[in-house]
């Protein structure tokens, strides 16, 4: 285990952004809001997606107490014209049913009591008039399969008198104009699902419920929905998130993360008539597939979630972006949108193909399917030889920009596509091994992987601001955040110096790794990819407050519960594949897991100090079903068990940073 000594300025900084708004229940992995307790008022906004529609709820708190709400929604297979990369259909609605229920007869206003998120909002309120008490519970939540969202509502009399409850009646629809549709005009419908008069007695309860749908006006047609179905579908969904990988750790603040992390990289995933597409979302990124979000970030975390949509969805991106290469080689596009009609490559070469080697591999080899791996092949070969034909002079791989797409610059080749490449060389050179490729085309890629790793030190090795560590590009002069990758590819060299870097004051912040040394602006993204890295190259009790800290500020503080995708643009957007990155922080940097063949994998675990324990249960990758516990038997010795539930369990006693090679 190494050790940093850093600036008591750098600890002041992760301490300032321990606010919590939110506590989680006891005994449970859910978050809640008293809202008697907190300030107000108050605002945020959270994205919720099913498979054929999301919504963002932009809520707030007003200083009476009073809930209200405004939905975005997003109907991604819903095309608007032009079709282009932000072409879905969006509307927003602010219809306030709860504004609208008449108690005896008269308008009431209900003052919230709390909010619960749980994968859904969760909503209670109340209305008092002395002995007329009126409890109003409302559950936000998409449907799972249809174009639709809900609102379902129970109203409980909790007073000590008997009383009318009045829920209107409401159909309101909203009709497109048919020129500026790919599909014509939509129809966007908005019900009240059990209006009537409710003659309660104390104890009694009413269910009605809000439900909004959308449809193309040619060839379809409103269906009904049933918002207790749906929300059934809805926690069906939860359970068999929450029923895999699972982790367990001192740091309840981090375990409840990784689980809300694992449902929002998991329900932002589309029924496209491409098939399924993962989604960013953020109100903007829909039905399409990108190098970075999908290829690299998120991919290859589904199989060890074994969320069957999810490895699905993976699958489908590398098929997409598969019918992109040429013989000429040519740049393969960065985007395929539209439900995979078109594409967009208007920043240039990326450095995708890069993206796209490393999380093909890297999938294939967690998925363990050798019929997939086999089909994956020609793509994972085809972006290594255009990669190798892109070498400069200096020997590593031109690009025209990084995934940052020009907002800060990259130079002519940069560090971050370099050391993908680095990667994808010795992760295809294990997934070849496993599907029968020549031996002479693997041992090829362990010597140009060798090569890249030398020409990465040579090229971008440098003194940044004092720190010896790499420069982004030729000519960079100020510190960057992706400095960090190539820790999280394993390369160490220039380790010690840039985690310093990287957790100094010039880079490390309450809101996590700036994108820029001297520019307030941050991108998640980087922080999650520093704190793996770190984790990676051996650095745990660096990064444990660190991601303790961003862990209560994203699951507890003023927006929640999601890593986001940058400050100011986006206005901090829960962005879907950031939450893969934060679940990637566990398995890879944490538990050390990097796959070596299908059925194997190294592990180099490591365990702060403040730690007894980390364990990991329901792991569905490399074709088992297996958990690893993690348990300090000394200071300076641990304790690994690595319990397969179709097979043996196996035992190991070794130093925290060590690695071992696990075969299943």
């Amino acid at each position: 285990m190494k050790r940093l000594v850093l600036g008591a300025a750098v600890m002041l900084t992760v301490a300032a952004g321990a606010h919590s708004r939110w506590e989680i229940l006891p005994d449970s992995n859910v978050i809640r809001m008293d809202v008697a307790a907190t300030a107000r008022p108050h605002a945020d906004h959270i994205e919720m997606s099913g498979k054929m529609m999301s919504v963002v709820l932009y809520w707030d708190i007003d200083s009476a107490g009073t809930f209200g709400v405004n939905r975005s929604l997003v109907f991604p297979m819903l095309r608007t014209i032009p079709n282009n990369t932000h072409a879905s259909l969006n509307l927003h609605n602010d219809v306030d049913l709860a504004g609208m229920l008449r108690i005896n007869n008269k308008r009431v206003t209900f003052r919230s009591t709390g909010i619960t998120i749980n994968g859904d909002m969760e909503v209670t309120s109340e209305y008092r008039n002395g002995p007329l008490t009126l409890e109003l519970k409302r559950t936000i939540f998409p449907s799972m399969e249809q174009a639709a969202m809900a609102e379902l509502y129970v109203a409980r009399n909790t007073g000590e008198k008997s009383l009318d409850l009045l829920v209107p009646s409401l159909s309101q629809s909203y009709v497109t104009n048919p020129a500026k549709g790919v599909g014509g005009s939509y129809a966007v419908q908005t019900d009240v699902d059990g209006s009537g008069c409710y003659s309660l007695a104390p104890g009694d309860s009413a269910v009605f419920a809000l439900t909004i749908q959308a449809y193309p006006r040619t060839g379809g047609t409103p269906v009904k929905i049933d918002a207790a179905k749906e929300l059934d579908g809805r926690r069906t969904f939860l359970h068999s998130i929450d029923s895999n990988l699972v982790l367990d750790t001192p740091d309840d603040a981090i375990d409840i993360e990784f689980r809300y992390a694992k449902i929002r990289g998991s329900e932002s995933i589309f029924k496209t008539k491409g098939g399924y597409m993962h989604a960013p979302g953020g109100e903007a990124y829909y039905a399409a597939l990108w190098c970075n979000d999908q290829a690299e970030y998120i991919n290859p975390f589904f199989p060890f979630l074994g969320y069957d949509i999810g490895n699905e969805s993976a699958l489908n991106t590398f098929r997409h972006f598969a019918r992109y290469i040429n013989d000429e080689y040519k740049a393969v596009p960065s985007s395929i949108i539209a439900e995979g009609d078109g594409y967009w490559n208007g920043a240039g070469d990326r450095g995708d193909a890069a993206m796209l080697a490393y999380g093909a591999s890297r999938y294939a080899l967690a998925r363990a399917d050798i019929e997939e791996a086999s089909e994956l092949w020609p793509l994972i070969e085809w972006c290594l030889e255009y990669c190798r034909r892109n070498l400069d002079e200096n020997g590593v791989v031109r690009s025209d920009h990084d995934e940052l797409e020009g907002r800060f610059p990259a130079g002519d080749a940069n560090l971050c596509t370099a050391s993908l490449y680095y990667d994808a060389l010795l992760s295809a050179a294990a997934l070849g091994k496993e599907i029968g490729r020549p031996s002479g085309q693997l041992k090829a890629y362990r010597i140009q992987a060798g090569e890249m790793r030398k020409a990465i030190e040579k090229h971008f090795g440098a003194n940044v601001r004092g720190f010896d560590t790499y420069r982004y590009y030729e000519g960079n002069d100020v510190l960057r955040s992706w400095i960090c990758i190539p820790l999280v590819m394993g390369i160490n060299e220039r380790a010690d110096q840039t985690v310093k870097a990287l957790f100094s004051p010039e880079m490390y912040t309450a809101d996590g790794v700036l994108t820029c040394q001297g520019f307030p602006i941050f991108w998640d993204r980087a922080t999650l990819y520093t704190l793996r890295g770190a984790l990676h190259a051996g650095y745990p009790d660096e990064v444990l407050p660190r991601l303790s800290d961003y862990s209560r500020r994203r699951l507890l503080g003023e927006h929640v519960p999601y890593p986001v995708e940058a400050w100011p643009e986006g206005s901090q957007r829960h962005l879907s594949a950031e939450s893969g990155l934060y679940c990637r922080i566990i398995t890879e940097g944490l538990f050390g897991i990097r796959p070596t063949g299908m059925h194997s994998f190294d592990m180099t675990p490591q365990l702060p100090s403040g730690w007894d324990f980390a364990r990991l249960s329901h792991i569905r990758a490399f074709g088992a079903d297996f958990d690893i516990a993690i348990e300090r038997i000394s200071p300076e010795k641990i304790r690994i068990t690595v319990a397969n539930r179709g097979g043996k369990t196996r035992t190991f006693t070794t130093r925290p940073g060590r690695t071992i090679n696990i075969k299943l």
